[in-house]
């Protein structure tokens, strides 16, 4: 069996082995995801024993979104061009080091260069994952293995809840790096038996449009990122948006009149693969906005320690899993404009459910919300890449995997600083009431967030103050899903404007 393939006879695996490389490229694609939370878990241990900052702590968590974003489309270009199998592989091998980095250089510094290190292989490892299973089999039958993939990065970040709290119930913060970069080097055993791929005819890479592709993407990001702690209308913010606006409108000039463009920006000229864009952004935008809000839900206002906070959000993959699998058939007898519109409206109706959620909610209602939840998501997810990738050429695969996966990091983002403004305004708002009796220095803690409220209340006679502000924290929450409902609804608008057939 040869082990390169490419649009003419890139069809010819046996089932054995399409399955071995989908569950391959899954535990790839899912650990990428997963070491986002991963970290998010393991940060009050980390920054006890090295003394990091605030700031340091933010950087440690934001830079490795920040990097995978920026060049994540310049990586799928190299699959599309060196070989796809051979950018997973190093992708692995650097995702490894910068994993393994933190255990023996454990400074605040130099854990956030090596988490920069590890966002630049997970640029590496996603597009491929995504392009190698898309090549390995024939359009008619790749949708089952497209909604495996999607399903595994939709609930990556709840499995990487689940490792980091086992790890850290019986190890230090360090296990919560080295097991990802043990994983990663077994991985790349693996990735040497699967298939890999290629552009036949490749051109030359696009290095000025790699550059302002990067630096449009990552200022965007950045300026996201920065939202929660400095708020929309800080200059930073502004700015650093705008410039990426502008850099990504010069990018697009100068794709247009490029012989050999790094991403061919007409595609979004094609109903579908523009609708399936806007369809990943938004699923993300709900579904990461809607997992910060509930992992703080569940362990400040339910007491739920943060593994037992991550087996508590898995019903959503109950839903998300079989409708994944089912998303390609829909769409088949459907069309992609009636199952992507449907989809989403169920993902608004599950941010509603979750949004009616206080502080004496119990279990069963929170999961009823995100089985909703995951039932949008299951069905639009696979739909949505499957747009992207069934409107390219098999030589745009890694680009095309790029797109798919660029627009889920700005939407995980956007969810994120979105709700994290929103739920903070919403909560300072409501608990005010709460703490105009209290000192001014324990009034800003308290109003500042619901876990400077709750350190603030475990003095004498604080059970008032606690309840108040777990009350005011749902209600904050319950705003910030209705916004989250409004960004998914606009994505419905879009959607029906996009694909009139």
């Amino acid at each position: 069996m040869r082990a390169e393939l490419d649009a003419a006879d890139g069809f010819v695996l046996s089932t054995g082995r399409r399955a071995w490389t989908v569950g391959v490229m899954c535990t790839a694609v899912g650990l990428v995801i997963a070491m986002v939370t991963i970290v998010n878990a393991a940060l009050p241990a980390l920054a006890a024993d090295t003394g990091a900052s605030q700031a340091e702590q933010t950087w440690i968590v934001d830079v490795y979104t920040l990097v995978l974003a920026a060049l994540v489309l310049p990586a799928g270009a190299l699959g599309d061009r060196h070989g796809r199998r051979g950018v997973l592989v190093a992708g692995l091998l650097v995702f490894a080091f910068g994993c393994a980095a933190p255990v023996f250089l454990d400074t605040s510094s130099w854990i956030i260069a090596a988490r920069a290190v590890t966002g630049l292989g997970a640029a590496m490892i996603m597009p491929a994952t995504l392009s190698i299973i898309t090549a390995s089999f024939p359009p008619e039958r790749r949708g089952r293995a497209i909604g495996t993939w999607a399903a595994v990065a939709g609930v990556g970040g709840l499995g990487g809840l689940v490792l980091a709290g086992v790890l850290l119930q019986h190890f230090a913060w360090h296990s919560v790096f080295l097991g990802p970069a043990v994983l990663s080097v077994v991985l790349v055993a693996a990735s040497l038996t699967v298939p890999t791929s290629r552009d036949r005819r490749p051109h030359p890479f696009d290095v000025v449009g790699a550059a302002l592709g990067a630096l449009a993407i990552g200022a965007v990001v950045f300026g996201i990122l920065r939202v929660a702690d400095l708020g929309w209308d800080n200059a930073l913010v502004l700015g650093s948006i705008a410039g990426g606006l502008v850099l990504g409108a010069l990018f697009v000039g100068y794709e247009l009149r490029c012989t050999s463009p790094l991403l061919d920006v007409r595609l979004f000229g094609n109903a579908a693969f523009a609708a399936g864009s806007v369809s990943v952004t938004v699923q993300f935008t709900a579904a990461f906005g809607m997992f910060y809000a509930l992992a703080q839900y569940l362990q400040l206002v339910q007491g739920y320690s943060a593994l037992k906070s991550g087996l508590a959000l898995w019903p959503v993959a109950v839903s998300l899993f079989p409708l994944s699998l089912a998303s390609a058939p829909l769409v088949r007898r459907f069309g992609l404009r009636a199952v992507t519109c449907a989809g989403l409206a169920v993902v608004v109706i599950g941010m509603v459910l979750i949004g009616q959620l206080d502080a004496g909610s119990g279990y069963a209602t929170l999961a009823i919300a995100v089985c909703v939840l995951g039932a949008g998501i299951g069905v639009t997810a696979p739909a949505a890449t499957s747009a992207i990738l069934d409107n390219v050429a098999p030589s745009q695969y890694g680009v095309a995997s790029a797109v798919n996966d660029a627009t889920r990091e700005v939407g995980a983002a956007l969810g994120i600083a979105l709700v994290g403004s929103v739920l903070s305004a919403g909560y300072t708002d409501s608990v005010r009431s709460a703490t105009a009796l209290l000192a001014p220095p324990a009034r800003e803690a308290a109003e500042g967030s619901l876990a400077g409220a709750l350190a603030v209340a475990a003095g004498p006679g604080g059970a008032d103050l606690a309840a108040a502000a777990r009350a005011a924290f749902a209600h904050g929450m319950g705003i910030s899903m209705l916004a989250l409902a409004a960004v998914v609804v606009a994505g419905i608008a879009a959607t029906a404007v996009l694909v009139r057939r």
